[in-house]
């Protein structure tokens, strides 16, 4: 009562002008100044409603506070302005929180424990998906009895339309974790599973299997249940669901043989018998062929691993939407669900970035996410859809040194009042954004693959970059510790929301309680 009269005081003080009664015009007639008036304002007028009729959850892979902060920077500069005062799209939404990362078992986490977290409302170990804490990785026979409910699953029993987009591969663990049940989040097909030399794990499903039969598994585990399958998925990851035989080969296929199932089992097949109506699609072409109002599901493999990064995505053989392409076309086929829709969206090659030591792909990513969390926006209703913006987890990834206002993001360190690099100790320039651990200093030029990166071996310590344009695509920054591949970190990720409950995103909360926002939202859990 106390807050709700001290806001209910300023906002008439805001609205009378009273404050420039005692604040000196200068102040009061400064940009900062009305702009946070504004700002309050515009928070105290939010109406609270609950119920959604729809959740749209967008998760950055990797997206740590601090790549938010460097990806708003730099779509700015991109945009010509010096970049600081902008904002990402989801970073206007009315409400946010922090939220704590961690594993059960793990200080920093790992995506499969963190995306069980979110669409099961409990914490649980690294390395495992859709199951509870008592699991131990590798052991198929310990998932017994352990596994969870997922958003995704309870949404269908409720009749609501569903969606998994991911521009990794489908059958990786940020998506995986809304439909799979697995001991290692590596099982992403028969061939990960090494049946022979542990013959118990036979008793288990791979990972794209379970995606195949996503319909028959959830109503064998819940009899009585009628349910009409994922209506919406779209990603990489085509090899996990072809036979390893190059006769399945696709027609942007980069290995000899795509496909690595060693049952001789086409998964693709087999989507299409179950949902011949549906429509099968591999390509830009064939997605943009997709007519959303008559379609009553898609399965999207645009890619035989991941899905290209958003900068090298132009070079893709068959051609591959974008993931606000994918959003849009994702929503107007789910929409068409009077009962409404439940739809997650992953952003995953941010993550790849910083594993591979590169800022410009993941930062780009990141600006590319928030172009498909624009469109998620334009495409509904906020009265009636509630839209959350997070991560899963943060990486080892800095922002640091004294550049001044506008200095490039991507470049080196310039001072205040200066127009020369800032030298360190060693007498050489150094940047302003870097990794704490990594593969380490690369000068790719305009590399757009960041994954290049691996075609060398880790190299600690500092480099001369007097002569070297940082700002390139193929930049990879310099990192203290070397490592075979940059590391997650385990401080808190940031969540943002907008729509039905949103206001109830207050303060640090765990991870799991994003699944019991959905839950409330959606009502999925009577």
């Amino acid at each position: 009562m106390i807050k709700q009269g001290l806001s209910l005081v300023l906002a008439s003080l805001i609205s009378s002008g009273a404050l420039a009664q005692t604040v000196p015009a200068t102040q009061t007639s400064n940009t900062w100044f009305k702009q946070g008036q504004e700002k309050l304002l515009e928070k105290l007028q939010q109406e609270r409603a609950i119920k959604a009729k729809n959740v749209i959850l967008f998760v950055g892979d990797g997206m740590g506070v601090s790549t938010l902060t460097a990806a708003r920077i730099l779509a700015g500069q991109l945009n010509g302005d010096m970049g600081e005062e902008g904002y990402l799209s989801f970073e206007e939404f009315p409400y946010s929180a922090l939220v704590k990362t961690y594993n059960v078992d793990a200080q920093t986490p790992d995506s499969a424990g963190t995306m069980t977290a979110m669409m099961s409302g409990l914490k649980s170990d690294a390395g495992v998906l859709g199951v509870n804490e008592e699991v131990v990785r590798g052991s198929c026979s310990s998932t017994k009895g352990n596994e969870v409910v997922t958003a995704v699953e309870l949404a269908e029993i409720k009749g609501i339309s569903t969606g998994i987009i991911s521009t990794a591969r489908i059958t990786h663990a940020t998506p995986a974790a809304a439909y799979a049940k697995s001991a290692d989040r590596n099982w992403e097909d028969i061939s990960d599973m090494a049946i022979a030399e542990n013959p118990e794990r036979a008793d288990c499903e791979d990972i794209a299997s379970q995606l195949i039969n996503f319909e028959t598994n959830l109503e064998k585990r819940f009899l009585g249940v009628d349910v009409d399958g994922i209506e919406v998925v779209m990603g990489g990851g085509r090899r996990h669901f072809l036979p390893k035989d190059a006769a399945f080969n696709s027609t942007d296929a980069v290995s000899a043989v795509e496909g690595d199932r060693t049952d001789s089992r086409n998964l693709v097949t087999e989507w299409q018998e179950k949902y011949p109506q549906g429509s099968y699609v591999m390509d830009k072409a064939g997605f943009e062929a997709i007519n959303a109002d008559s379609t009553t599901q898609i399965f999207g493999l645009f890619n035989e691993s991941h899905m290209q990064y958003e900068a090298d995505r132009e070079n893709d053989i068959a051609g591959e939407p974008s993931l606000a392409e994918m959003t849009a076309k994702a929503i107007n086929v789910l929409d068409n669900n009077e009962k409404g829709f439940f739809l997650t969206i992953e952003s995953g090659r941010i993550d790849h970035a910083h594993h591979a030591g590169n800022a410009s792909n993941a930062l780009t990513d990141t600006i590319e996410l928030a172009k498909a969390v624009k469109a998620a926006v334009d495409a509904t209703n906020d009265e009636e859809t509630l839209i959350i913006v997070t991560a899963d987890h943060s990486h080892v990834f800095t922002i640091a040194g004294y550049p001044k206002r506008g200095n490039p993001i991507l470049g080196k360190v310039v001072g205040v009042g200066s127009e020369e690099p800032s030298l360190a100790k060693d007498g050489m320039p150094y940047t302003t954004v870097g990794y704490a651990n990594g593969l380490g200093y690369r000068d790719l030029g305009n590399e757009s693959n960041a994954d290049a990166s691996y075609s060398e071996a880790a190299m600690a310590g500092r480099m001369d970059l007097s002569s070297v344009d940082t700002t390139v695509t193929g930049f990879h920054q310099e990192s203290t510790v070397p490592l075979g591949s940059e590391t997650h970190a385990g401080e808190d990720i940031s969540v943002h929301a907008m729509g039905p409950s949103a206001h109830l995103i207050q303060g640090t909360v765990e991870q799991s309680v994003i699944f019991h926002l959905i839950n409330r939202a959606l009502g999925l859990v009577d």
